[in-house]
């Protein structure tokens, strides 16, 4: 067993092979719809949840995992003898994830206060949560240790960059996630808006008037960042596997990518985003 083990939850929307190649754990989070409570990924599929999402007649919302959720992973990893745990999750400013691993940290330590967990706020949501559990786990089945993880994670995290339009921002907006992209609804008829983060929270990004456009400027933007060195990409879509595929072409034409992979958002993320989003997470490499 590796000398750290990587816990995130299911809002990172890595493919279960990257999970199981690099045993990254996963906590799922919740969809109540209507008056169904249901497990992201464990018992609603992506599939499934995206074929429902444009029948609904009201937007499901979405819980993260609670504190004894993540106190339930945490103590089973201590059970199979792990003594180092770090933990990583989505913006504090759009979820209670990170909150709720807080005090399961804290809840823990009351039992095992031997035990070593950090517990990580990316300020980012999506694969840019991804990336960093992946690279974390990469770095503990390497045999680094807890220290060395938590530094590399901190490097990531300013860098970790994400850019995803979609037909509408309707779903955001309905459920409360629009953040200081609020301009950008409404009056909008037939232009793809162009979203990311910033400081853990969503923001405008620019417009296009058509999804090629926004496209081009999705990869301008990568190069702009990336310029003449590398990047690692993951390229992520709700039900839109081939505008995905559209994006890594036009990026793959103008940046060094050394890593990229395609990726389907989370039925929790997919809830807010709606079908048919296509974007990307990046972060630049030595």
């Amino acid at each position: 067993m590796e000398k750290v083990a990587v816990v995130t939850d299911s809002a990172c929307s890595l493919p279960e092979d990257l999970l199981a190649e690099f045993n990254i754990h996963t906590v799922a989070y919740y969809i109540h719809r209507g008056s169904e409570v249901l497990r992201d990924l464990v018992t609603i599929k992506r599939d499934e949840f995206i074929s429902w999402l444009p029948t609904a007649t009201s937007l499901p919302t979405t819980a993260s995992p609670g504190p004894g959720d993540y106190f339930e992973m945490y103590r089973s990893l201590v059970e199979k003898g792990v003594r180092e745990i770090i933990s990583v999750h989505m913006t504090s400013r759009g979820s209670g994830a990170y909150q709720a691993a807080t005090v399961a940290q804290s809840m823990l330590a009351d039992s095992n206060p031997e035990i070593k967990i950090e517990v990580v706020d990316t300020q980012n949501v999506s694969l840019c949560q991804g990336w960093i559990a992946l690279e974390a786990a990469r770095a503990a089945l390497d045999g680094a240790n807890l220290e060395s993880i938590r530094s590399q994670v901190a490097a990531m995290i300013p860098v970790t960059r994400m850019v995803q339009t979609a037909d509408t921002l309707k779903y955001l907006y309905m459920g409360g996630r629009i953040g200081l992209a609020k301009r950008l609804v409404g009056g909008l008829l037939n232009i793809k808006p162009l979203i990311g983060m910033k400081d853990g929270v969503i923001v405008a990004l620019g417009q296009a008037r058509s999804r090629l456009g926004a496209y081009q400027q999705m990869a301008d933007m990568v190069s702009d960042v990336v310029g003449q060195g590398r990047a690692k990409v993951a390229y992520v879509h709700a039900g839109a596997q081939d505008e995905a595929q559209k994006i890594r072409q036009l990026v793959e034409e103008k940046v060094e990518v050394v890593e990229s992979f395609i990726a389907e958002l989370s039925p929790a993320l997919a809830v807010h985003t709606g079908p048919g989003t296509a974007g990307l997470c990046y972060y630049p490499v030595e």
